[in-house]
C-alpha cells in the first residue's frame, strides 16, 4: 500500500508522521552523542519536526525527550543551547497543554539561564522559546515572570543586535496582554522607556514588535496609558502611520486607539498632538485590516465628549469613515465603521447633520436590510441609525428614509419630523411638495402607538384638507364624488 508523504516548509527532508513514534526513539540518543555535532542535529530534526504541527510536538513530549533537552541546555555549546531553545519553542507554540509540559519539566529556569549567554544567537532562542509560552495564557505568562525573566529580557531589548531586540519586544508583548498585573511587571522593570526609543528605529519588523508590546501595556488601565503617554511617544509615534510596512501602521493605529479609548483628557492630547488628522490619513492610505484600529480609534475619541467628536469632523473623518462603509467588503470593518458614525453624530443636530450630509444614512439602512449582512453589522448600523436620528433635524438627509426605512427604524424618522415641522414653515412646506406628507400617509401604524402619535403631530402642522387631499384613496373618493354628483339644470 503506498503511504502519503507530507512536506514541510522546510525542504531539506520528508516527513511521515505515522513513522514520528519511530524517528523520537531514534533521534533521543543521539542527543547524548559524544560527537557535538551529532548532538545538534538531532536536537535541530527534533524542533523541525515539532515545528510542522502539534501531533509531532506531543510525540516529542511523550517520547520523554524534553527533560534530556533542559539538562543538556545548561551544559553544552552555544550551538546545542540554541537548537534545544528551538525545541522548546516547536513543541510551546501549538497549544497552552504542550506549553505547559515545557515548564513543568523545568525548562524556564534553563531558558532564562540563557538569557545572560554571551551569545546573542543563544540570548534570541532563549527569548523566542519564552515568548511563545508566554502567548498563551495568563498563568503560563506569570510562571515566566516568576522565573525571574521581564528584566532579563529588558536588558537584551537594549543589545545592538536588531533580531535579538525583535524577539525581546515580542516576548515583552506577549507577557503584557493577558492582564494589568502582567503589564504592570513588565513596567517595573522600566521597559517602557527603552521601548519608547525604538519607535524610530529604520528596521520596520523592531518597530512592530515595539508598537505591539506598547499598545499590550497601554491596553489594560489609564494608569498604564499615561505612564506610556509620559514616555513621550506623541508626537513621533505619529510618523509610524505613514510608514511603509502595513504591519507598522496597524500597530502605531493600534497603540493610538489603546490610549484613546481610556479617558477624554488622553484622547485630547492625541487631538491636540495632531493624532486624528494623521489616522485619518492613514485610513485612506491603506485597506482592509490594516484601517481597522484607526476606524475604531476615531469612534473611541468622538464617544469621550461633543468637542472631541467635533475634532474628528473638523478633520475630515467623517467622509473617510463614509468611503471605508461603502468600499470595505469584509463586515467587521463596516461594522466598525458604522459604530464611529453613530458616535460621532449621536451629541447634538450638528453633529448629526455632519454625518448626514455625507449620505451616510442610507448606505446604513441599506446594510441594515441586506440579508447577507451579519448579525453585528446589523446591529451596529441598527445602533448608529438611532443615535444619528435621534439627533439629526436636517429634513433632507432624513426624507429618502421615509419610502424605505422597516418600522423599527421609521418611528425614529418620523419623529425626528414631529419635533421640527411645527416650527418651520419652510420646511412644512417643503415636505408637501417633496412628498414626505404623502408618504407619511401611507405609513400604517398601530393605533395609539408612538409612531402614530409622531404622524398625528405632523398632520396637526397642516389644515385638514391638506391631509385629506395626500391621503391614500383620496383621489378615488374625489372621482365617485363626480360620479355621483347630480349638476343643477
Amino acid at each position: 500500500m503506498s503511504q502519503t508523504w507530507k512536506r514541510p516548509v522546510n525542504d531539506r527532508f520528508w516527513i511521515q508522521p505515522s513513522a514520528s513514534p519511530g524517528v523520537m526513539a531514534l533521534l533521543r540518543p543521539l542527543l547524548l552523542d559524544v560527537v557535538p555535532n551529532i548532538q545538534q542535529t538531532a536536537a535541530l530534526a527534533l524542533g523541525r519536526l515539532a515545528n510542522y504541527n502539534d501531533d509531532l510536538a506531543e510525540a516529542v513530549v511523550k517520547g520523554d525527550i524534553l527533560p534530556q533537552l533542559v539538562y543538556s541546555l545548561a551544559e553544552q555549546n552555544r550551538f546545542y543551547k540554541k537548537a534545544a531553545a528551538f525545541v522548546l519553542r516547536a513543541v510551546g507554540k501549538h497549544s497552552p497543554q504542550l506549553a505547559q509540559a515545557i515548564v513543568d519539566c523545568g525548562a524556564l529556569d534553563t531558558l532564562v539561564i540563557c538569557l545572560e549567554d554571551f551569545d546573542p544567537g543563544v540570548k534570541e532562542a532563549a527569548s523566542w522559546a519564552l515568548g511563545y509560552i508566554a502567548r498563551h495564557n495568563a498563568d503560563l505568562s506569570q510562571a515566566v515572570v516568576d522565573a525571574g525573566a521581564i528584566p532579563l529580557l529588558v536588558l537584551c531589548i537594549q543589545e545592538p543586535e536588531i533580531a535579538l531586540r525583535r524577539i525581546a519586544a515580542s516576548a515583552l508583548s506577549d507577557v503584557s496582554k493577558h492582564s494589568p498585573q502582567l503589564a504592570q511587571t513588565v513596567v517595573d522593570a522600566g521597559a517602557i522607556a527603552h521601548l519608547a526609543q525604538m519607535i524610530l528605529n529604520p528596521d520596520a519588523k523592531l518597530k512592530r514588535q515595539v508598537l505591539s508590546a506598547l499598545s499590550q501595556i497601554a491596553k489594560h488601565s489609564v494608569d498604564l496609558a499615561e505612564m506610556v503617554v509620559e514616555a513621550e511617544i506623541f508626537p513621533v509615534v505619529l510618523t509610524c502611520l505613514k510608514d511603509s510596512d502595513e504591519y507598522v501602521k496597524k500597530n502605531a493605529s493600534t497603540l493610538i486607539r489603546e490610549i484613546a479609548r481610556h479617558t477624554p483628557e488622553l484622547s485630547q492630547l492625541i487631538v491636540n498632538a495632531g493624532g486624528v488628522a494623521a489616522v485619518i490619513d492613514c485610513i485612506g492610505s491603506c485597506k482592509g485590516n490594516v484601517r481597522l484600529p484607526g476606524i475604531m480609534m476615531l469612534g473611541y475619541v468622538a464617544a469621550h465628549s461633543e468637542n472631541l467628536a467635533m475634532a474628528v469632523i473638523i478633520s475630515k473623518g467623517v467622509p473617510q469613515l463614509a468611503v471605508c462603509l461603502a468600499e470595505e467588503p469584509e463586515d467587521h470593518i463596516k461594522a466598525a465603521a458604522a459604530w464611529s458614525l453613530g458616535q460621532i453624530g449621536r451629541h447634538t443636530p450638528e453633529h448629526a447633520r455632519a454625518v448626514a450630509v455625507a449620505n451616510v444614512l442610507p448606505l446604513l439602512l441599506s446594510l441594515y436590510m441586506a440579508s447577507d449582512s451579519s448579525e453585528d453589522l446589523q446591529v451596529k448600523t441598527k445602533k448608529a441609525l438611532k443615535n444619528i436620528l435621534q439627533k439629526c433635524t436636517h429634513l433632507p438627509a432624513l426624507e429618502p428614509l421615509l419610502h424605505d426605512a422597516p418600522p423599527n427604524i421609521l418611528k425614529h424618522i418620523v419623529g425626528q419630523f414631529s419635533k421640527v415641522l411645527p416650527h418651520d414653515s419652510k420646511a412644512r412646506r417643503l415636505f408637501v411638495t417633496s412628498g414626505g406628507l404623502k408618504k407619511v400617509q401611507e405609513i400604517k401604524a398601530e393605533p395609539g402607538s408612538l409612531l402614530q402619535e409622531y404622524i398625528n403631530t405632523i398632520n396637526n402642522c397642516y389644515p385638514e384638507e391638506i391631509v385629506r387631499y395626500y391621503s391614500p384613496g383620496y383621489s378615488e373618493a374625489l372621482l365617485e364624488r363626480v360620479e355621483n354628483y347630480q349638476p343643477v339644470l
